[in-house]
């Protein structure tokens, strides 16, 4: 991905280091056990990670990221978060269409992703991109619920 792209109001872009900071103060706000800004780091250095900020306006601060990791011709979501205020604006499938785009870019065949059984909003939108259940992980989370594992096909 070069640059940025805009999807009906919601700019996405590549996250560069200096962004760590932003993304964990997000993922805290997403998630129990959240990542602090030195795994962020981390995972903004590790090649083959794909880490998108989406924003609804251009240079606003950050409002959702995703964390990507590719191997071959498959990837992993390892993380998708959008700021509980700025959720239902379009964020998280902008996100998802620009990670799509780009591993279809570098020959990407297959994504897969968890999400918690329950999390409607999340099961939603995966099946309204085409993303398929294909398994469980039960207990996988910490409060015990399952998680239920997706494909998608690029």
């Amino acid at each position: 991905m070069t640059g940025s792209t805009e999807t009906a109001a919601v700019l996405v872009r590549m996250a560069l280091p200096a962004d760590a900071a932003s993304l964990a103060a997000i993922h805290v706000c997403c998630f129990a056990r959240a990542w602090d800004e030195a795994a962020m780091a981390q995972f903004l250095g590790v090649p083959g990670c794909l880490t998108l900020i989406a924003s609804t306006r251009e240079h606003a601060p950050a409002q959702g990221f995703l964390i990507a990791r590719a191997a071959s011709d498959e990837a992993e979501l390892l993380t998708l978060s959008v700021l509980p205020a700025r959720r239902r604006l379009g964020l998280a499938r902008a996100l998802l269409a620009a990670l799509v785009q780009e591993l279809r870019r570098s020959g990407g065949k297959r994504l897969f992703l968890e999400v918690e059984d329950g999390n409607e909003a999340a099961l939603g939108l995966y099946r309204s991109l085409g993303a398929e259940a294909v398994g469980r992980r039960p207990g996988y989370y910490e409060h015990g619920a399952d998680a239920a594992i997706f494909s998608l096909a690029l």
